[in-house]
């Protein structure tokens, strides 16, 4: 998902759908965007969950 305009708004729903259901998603590329205060927040909130899988958040 690098570079395609996403928003805190997108990180909402993108987090929220990891959340709702842990994937075995091991890499996600955000960069490029613009997540805001709030998408950080989101990705550490998930990040902070012992069910997310994700190994590498760039």
């Amino acid at each position: 998902l690098r570079g395609c305009d996403m928003t805190d708004e997108g990180c909402s729903v993108v987090t929220s759908a990891l959340k709702l259901n842990p994937s075995h998603l091991r890499e996600l590329e955000l960069s490029e965007n613009k997540l805001g205060d709030s998408g950080v927040k989101n990705l550490s909130d998930l990040l902070m969950n012992p069910q997310c899988k994700l190994e590498i958040l760039a």
